[in-house]
């Protein structure tokens, strides 16, 4: 993995006295909250329901054990012994004192990481497919490419103050592990006539108005990276809303003007940068290339002793097929029957952290569905691995079950939400594991909002819960025949709203109606797309 220079760290040492300055003087009262508000921003740093949220940036999801274990050990000493990993690939702690930020953030600094642009109008966090540098499937390891645009929009002068805020994925497959369509910009590695390159999606999202992002260029040579993805920015920048900020992503400009027509401007704007000769010399990247190198990858059992079934199921559910055939990569499932999802307590992150170094080449990879993976794991060793997991909570076979719930703090915690998240995923988690029919299910895949903002994804949801405000009552909206895949779709919704307890009863009725009617091979998006929304409709309101 990428490893700081003196730049990095000089870089981000300075940020940490900065924002000790900052937080002091308002402790002090010499900031009033306006006056303060944009500089904790910042610095990841939101003031929730009940106390101060701090966003930490993993880095297209990747770290290491000796960072792992910083993250524990700010969990047990400023918070309350946990954190929640998001869908961002970034960690969030809920119960911070404005007087340990500064602590925090050095803390942070010494294992090469920081909050940095993890919110504010800015770009944030590069996120990318967690199984990264290990799938079979992938051109090439995207992460040397996602690491480029992290320097370069690190404190980008120009893009530090953009109409709102600013996502982009990078994927090096045909198979979308990264929801990249749905971000502000996203990037695949492409081949063409034997040349790697980038095909740019630009104008996805979710929130109040949920798009997919088009294609606006199927091909852009590395060496010019940087310049397209400038490009694109400038236009945004230049031309995006900023009267309204319901309005003022990228994919209402794209909307608003047209693919084609947003593309014309990009394509103008890149023809004058390339002129200007901005781009990095491609010795950036291959600078960058070897801290992503293979591990020291050995030969060895192709095949597991499957006499356990327990541990049977899991191999089937929570491994991934790897490059090399005696490996695999592993998913640390951080949804409990009954549990938070995307919840760590400290001592199952200083787990994971050593896991990482016995079993997977001290690393680890936090993923968009709030999961943990070890992405290189002998075949030889899972038996092992996994019995340590299953004795601390972590080994619940259930990657892309029902039971793999992606949720949002909601009103728990973010005083955004209009109902409650977590007790909700907690109840379906629960319901579907009793009686076996989360086994019958197979792979469906439900995520669920707190609020309009769709911080869970709900849009992507093979089915989807949003949480509403209905005079002044909880109400949750359901739809249906999401993807955030490479089969990327938006959910429609049912119809009218339900309370908590219609809502999980609702999710009975529709799942229920996916057995009667699917077919062989079938999982429940294949069926919903075959027969339509009509029958679950008549199901649920007749």
């Amino acid at each position: 993995m990428y490893q700081y220079d003196k730049y990095d760290q000089a870089m981000v040492d300075a940020r940490v006295a900065e924002f000790r300055d900052q937080a002091q003087r308002r402790l002090e009262g010499k900031l009033s909250e306006d006056q303060f508000k944009p500089l904790r921003l910042m610095n990841g740093l939101y003031l929730q329901l009940h106390a101060y949220m701090l966003r930490v940036a993993i880095p297209y999801g990747t770290l290491n054990s000796a960072q792992m274990h910083v993250l524990a050990d700010i969990a047990d000493k400023y918070d309350r012994g946990y954190g929640h990993f998001t869908t961002r690939q970034n960690i969030q702690y809920n119960w911070i004192k404005l007087e340990d930020a500064g602590d925090i953030l050095a803390d942070l600094a010494k294992v090469e990481m920081h909050a940095i642009q993890t919110s504010g109008n800015c770009i944030r966090n590069i996120s990318s497919d967690h199984f990264a540098g290990a799938a079979q499937d992938e051109l090439v390891d995207p992460r040397p490419y996602a690491e480029l645009l992290r320097q370069w929009s690190s404190f980008h002068p120009e893009f530090m103050y953009l109409p709102r805020k600013f996502k982009i994925a990078v994927i090096a497959s045909d198979t979308d592990r990264a929801a990249m369509r749905l971000h502000d910009i996203g990037i695949q590695i492409v081949e063409k006539d034997g040349e790697i390159g980038a095909s740019f999606y630009v104008g996805g999202g979710m929130g109040r108005t949920p798009m997919i992002a088009p294609n606006i260029r199927e091909f852009v040579p590395l060496d010019q990276l940087i310049t397209y993805s400038e490009a694109c920015l400038r236009v945004y920048n230049r031309y995006g809303r900023r009267d309204n900020k319901y309005k003022a992503r990228i994919k209402i400009l794209v909307h608003e003007l047209g693919a084609e027509e947003y593309t014309r401007q990009v394509e103008e704007e890149f023809a004058h940068l390339l002129e200007q000769g901005i781009e990095p010399p491609l010795a950036e990247l291959e600078r960058i290339k070897p801290y992503f190198a293979d591990p020291a990858f050995e030969d060895g059992a192709k095949t597991v002793d499957r006499s356990d079934p327990d541990f049977a199921l899991w191999v089937d559910r929570n491994t991934h097929r790897h490059k090399h055939d005696s490996y695999v990569s592993a998913v640390i499932s951080l949804k409990p029957v009954g549990g938070i999802p995307g919840d760590a307590t400290a001592e199952q992150m200083h787990l994971m952290a050593d896991l990482a170094k016995e079993y997977s080449f001290d690393e680890m990879r936090v993923m968009h569905t709030q999961n943990v993976v070890l992405p290189h794991v002998k075949i030889a060793d899972l038996h092992a691995l996994w019995t340590k997991l299953d004795a601390a909570d972590l080994g619940t076979p259930n990657l892309d079950q029902i039971g793999d719930i992606i949720a949002c703090p909601g009103l728990d915690y973010c005083s955004l939400a209009n109902a409650r998240s977590i007790p909700l995923a907690q109840k379906i988690s629960e319901r579907f594991a009793e009686g076996g029919k989360q086994d019958k299910l197979g792979e469906l895949k439900l995520k669920i909002s707190g609020c309009i903002n769709a911080c869970g994804h709900h849009h992507a949801g093979h089915i989807g819960i949003l949480g509403v405000d209905k005079k002044g009552v909880e109400n949750y909206q359901l739809s249906l025949g999401g993807s955030e895949a490479e089969d990327t779709a938006l959910g429609k919704i049912t119809g009218r709203g339900f309370d908590e307890e219609g809502v999980l009863n609702a999710v009975d009725t529709v799942t229920d109606v996916y057995l009667a009617k699917k077919e062989d091979g079938e999982r429940f998006l294949d069926t919903y797309n075959r027969i339509g929304m009509a029958p679950f409709k008549e199901a649920l309101y007749d």
